[in-house]
């Protein structure tokens, strides 16, 4: 499509980390924590001597071209062919993919007028990294640092790479925050589930953590909870029976038919029942890529639960949930029931670019959203509604 006529922000677009985002920062004594070997010919990423298939090219030298999973994400699929015949001829990663000054020109060519970038490969190292918190905050820090150095944390006002955090460690979380912010961060990534433990993971929306979520309501600066390897395929190996972890490119009906929208309908349940977004009402939760069909199911459970015990909640959990969660919906849900649910202003653009499950053409979302909604509240859901999480006026 060409450029719209309004600014558009895309709150999913993705970077290809280099071999040594990981590795750049990491102290001396964690040599080896993190590495790249040789499988049968094929470069892997090993994570504290585990190998790890969920990214099958950890290296990105060649992905799969942006948009080449999208007929299979909207069940478009009937003669059944892989992930693998559906992709056809992959490409080399080019510079936009790696470069915040390269992105710049993508953008342009895209229609986009700004956007949030995320990491790929880091999605992958908190899960294995569950039972040693300190560790934690050191592999999430030197990521941080190889990031800022590569991308910044607000290009030119229009990129907008998300550094991690994790308060599993609450005053290391704070530090890391303070230091994110210092650094010109206006958007941070929280992985949506459970938090590193010495005896067992918990929730980071207890009151034991609620020093950070001050501080968070204090810099006023969006958590985003972007999808990643949450930890759930523990509760499928239950089912099948194995010890494997998540393949994100290998199929598995059983994991696809229960597990969409369960790791972050879990997070914001637990948000608002664990009382953290009611102790601190002005904290944004921005929901991405994990689409927008869990939300109904979500809010009613939590009506269900109130009805029960309303004594357990300050406040109405619907109302909350209505209050402080936005979502990016993928494309092919229904955009429109989750319109009626939340309001056109709590609704996010983003396109997954240049991913392969997400949109070739990012402005094809106008195109898919534009029949249903009118001009105005598609400008706020295309843009104007990051812009104004941001705190930020368009360039």
């Amino acid at each position: 499509m060409s450029k719209l006529n309004f600014r558009v922000f895309d709150a999913d677009n993705h970077l290809y980390e280099t071999e040594e985002a990981f590795t750049r920062y990491l102290p001396e004594q964690y040599k080896g924590l993190i590495k790249y070997v040789q499988v049968n010919g094929r470069t892997k990423i090993a994570v504290d001597n585990v190998i790890s298939d969920y990214i099958p090219n950890p290296t990105f030298d060649v992905v799969a071209r942006p948009g080449a999973f999208a007929d299979y994400f909207a069940g478009n699929n009937p003669e059944g062919k892989s992930l693998r015949e559906i992709t056809g001829e992959p490409m080399r990663s080019v510079d936009a993919f790696r470069r915040a000054d390269a992105r710049l020109g993508l953008l342009d060519e895209l229609g986009l007028d700004a956007a949030l970038i995320f990491p790929t490969l880091a999605s992958l190292l908190e899960v294995r990294l569950t039972d040693d918190p300190d560790l934690t905050c050191t592999v999430i820090h030197a990521f941080n640092q190889w990031l800022l150095d590569e991308w910044t944390f607000n290009y030119e006002g229009r990129i907008f790479a998300t550094p991690i955090v994790n308060p599993s460690n609450v005053e290391r979380g704070i530090d890391e925050l303070d230091w994110l912010v210092g650094k010109g961060a206006k958007v941070v990534l929280l992985r949506p589930g459970p938090v590193a433990g010495h005896r067992g993971t918990r929730s980071p929306f207890l009151p034991e953590f609620d020093p950070f979520w001050a501080r968070v309501a204090e810099s006023e600066v969006l958590v985003t909870l972007h999808a990643s390897d949450s930890g759930y395929q523990r509760y499928i190996n239950d089912w099948a029976g194995s010890n494997r972890e998540l393949l994100v490119f290998k199929p598995n009906p059983f994991y696809d038919a229960v597990t969409p929208g369960r790791a972050i309908n879990d997070t914001i349940t637990s948000a608002i029942c664990h009382g953290m977004l009611s102790r601190f009402p002005t904290v944004k939760l921005a929901s991405v890529e994990n689409g927008g069909n869990w939300a109904g199911s979500c809010v009613k459970a939590l009506d269900k639960t109130y009805k029960k015990m309303p004594q357990e909640f300050k406040e109405h959990p619907r109302d909350v949930f209505l209050r402080n969660v936005w979502i990016n919906p993928f494309w092919e849900d229904s955009i429109e029931a989750l319109v009626n649910l939340m309001s056109p202003e709590h609704i996010l653009f983003g396109s997954d670019y240049p991913h392969p499950e997400g949109m070739a053409d990012p402005l094809n979302w106008a195109k898919e959203i534009g029949d249903l909604f009118a001009a105005p509240d598609v400008r706020k859901m295309m843009g104007q509604n990051m812009y104004d999480l941001l705190g930020l006026t368009p360039v």
